[in-house]
């Protein structure tokens, strides 16, 4: 199965946000290269927040070019099997956090967001990451900085994309 089927069955089955949901679709449907980052009307990025339920924390990068603290994430690449794939390696290049497993369950969240030219839009599919306590994280070339929130202090750091993303991840986790 190819990234763009894989993407169009994940989709389809996510059941929440159904107006932007089917946006994304829309945009897959439009344009066969809607997941690579040369679509100039906008592609789709994979992310995972990584969350630490057990000590009640998410660990969050200060990304080097938009000078922000945010989930890791970017774009897929050729060798991706899987959205939840992409979401996990970029999640684990950009936290250097081993071990890392994928939420159950799908998708957390979607957010469009503009982003500058030559693109129009990421159309980001949102998973959430587990790490285990003892996690040890280190600083990629994407980053700024890798930091460990609690997660009250989520919103003191991060945009609002970031706290629905915690609050639907927290949602999911029972926490």
């Amino acid at each position: 199965m190819s990234l763009h089927d894989d993407a169009v069955l994940v989709l389809k089955a996510y059941e929440d946000q159904t107006d932007l949901r089917d946006a994304y679709l829309e945009h897959l449907a439009a344009h066969p290269d809607g997941l690579w980052k040369a679509c100039g009307a906008g592609h789709l990025t994979a992310s995972a927040l990584v969350v630490d339920p057990e000590r009640g924390r998410v660990l969050l990068t200060l990304h080097r070019k938009l000078r922000m603290w945010l989930q890791m994430g970017g774009h897929c690449e050729p060798g991706d099997a899987a959205l939840a794939a992409a979401a996990l390696r970029e999640a684990t290049e950009e936290s250097g956090v081993a071990g890392l497993t994928l939420l159950p369950g799908g998708p957390v969240r979607l957010d469009r967001h503009p982003i500058p030219p030559p693109c129009h839009f990421h159309f980001d599919v949102q998973y959430a990451a587990l790490a285990t306590p003892d996690a040890v994280h280190a600083v990629s070339d994407e980053s700024l900085d890798v930091r460990w929130f609690p997660y009250d202090e989520v919103p003191q750091v991060a945009d609002d994309s970031v706290v629905r993303l915690l609050d639907a991840t927290r949602a999911r986790l029972g926490a």
